[in-house]
């Protein structure tokens, strides 16, 4: 029954579930929040691997162990939040890897040309931009699939690089202040990949654009007839994906000290996206969390330095990486089916 308040209006009474939601004890609401959450499974892996390599190397938590840990986890993450956009959209960039070593070169010649620094960067992810906006005209505009589309980008980035290179690295040329800022410091690949999936977040789950780009990758037809320009949100993922991807490389240049022709390819692209996968966001489309590949990224990041630190072979670590990504999609199943039917 409506009850009146003292200005004379009406309000609705409560539902049944909002009073029975109530009446939970705060443990079990707090427990139906995190297993609703598509992050929660990938947070307590990082939480337990952390504990485990703690305890069985000793020195997994010491400041510089910490440093290189967060140097390797960035840019994989910084891709990842890219791949997140393109794969929750309904389609899928390959190139990423490519994009990634390519950036760098962009950047190093304008410097030879004398451009600054900064300036240097924008221009090298302007021909990112440009890549990423080749690969959503031929995928939507010209219909051919995201996978052939990029694939096929892929390997022509990659004969590209090699072309304008020679084929031989070179080194970065920068000041000691731009170099720290821009992933030299133990830090800064860090902070950038942290601030960079806050605000994707934020985008993807508050903005029009976020909103656009679930409801195209849930529903095409839907959003279709809806209104939503389904076209122009497939392409300007497909623009910021390589855009990131290209600074994701750029970090890695000046926290490696050197620019090499075929740095990232195909390894960085499938790390990205195994971040993606296991940290929520579904290959389907229309259900995906950047945050989650953030944790994801870091969560294989531990696995790779905690082996490294006990000496256990890269092949092992491969077949973990498998079976992490298998149990890690069914546990996010099942979260899916328990939010589907709120814990009951």
């Amino acid at each position: 029954m409506a009850k009146t308040t003292a200005t004379g209006k009406q309000t609705a009474p409560p539902s049944t579930s909002d009073a029975a939601n109530r009446r939970q004890p705060v443990w079990r609401r707090l427990a139906v929040f995190l297993m609703t959450r598509r992050e929660t499974s990938i947070v307590i892996a990082g939480i337990l691997l952390i504990a485990y390599f703690q305890i069985t190397t000793s020195v997994f938590l010491t400041w510089n162990n910490v440093g290189t840990l967060g140097q390797y986890a960035a840019a994989t993450a910084i891709l990842a939040a890219g791949e997140v956009l393109i794969l929750v959209s309904g389609e899928l960039d390959l190139s990423v890897g490519m994009v990634y070593a390519l950036a760098p070169f962009l950047m190093f010649y304008a410097q030879g040309a004398g451009i600054p620094i900064v300036p240097a960067i924008i221009l090298a992810l302007l021909g990112c931009a440009i890549v990423g906006l080749l690969n959503g005209l031929i995928t939507v505009v010209l219909n051919v699939h995201s996978f052939v589309t990029t694939m096929g980008m892929l390997f022509l980035l990659k004969g590209l690089t090699l072309t304008i290179s020679g084929g031989y690295p070179v080194q970065p040329d920068a000041g000691p202040i731009a170099t720290a800022i821009f992933g030299g410091s133990a830090i800064a690949g860090f902070a950038w990949a942290l601030a960079i999936a806050i605000v994707f977040q934020f985008v993807l789950v508050r903005t029009r654009w976020g909103l656009h780009t679930i409801a195209v990758g849930g529903n095409l037809q839907g959003a279709t007839e809806a209104g939503v320009k389904v076209n122009f949100v497939k392409i300007r993922n497909f623009v910021v994906c390589s855009m990131l991807a290209g600074f994701g490389g750029v970090l890695d240049a000046y926290h490696i000290g050197s620019i090499t022709p075929l740095a990232g390819g195909t390894q960085i692209m499938f790390m990205c996206i195994a971040s993606a996968v296991i940290g929520g966001t579904l290959l389907a489309g229309g259900v995906g969390t950047i945050i989650g590949a953030f944790f994801g990224a870091l969560v294989l990041g531990i696995l790779k330095d905690g082996f490294t630190l006990a000496g256990v072979s890269a092949y092992t670590f491969n077949m973990i990486l498998g079976v992490a990504i298998l149990v890690t999609m069914i546990v996010n199943v099942h979260l899916g089916r328990f939010k589907l039917f709120g814990g009951r």
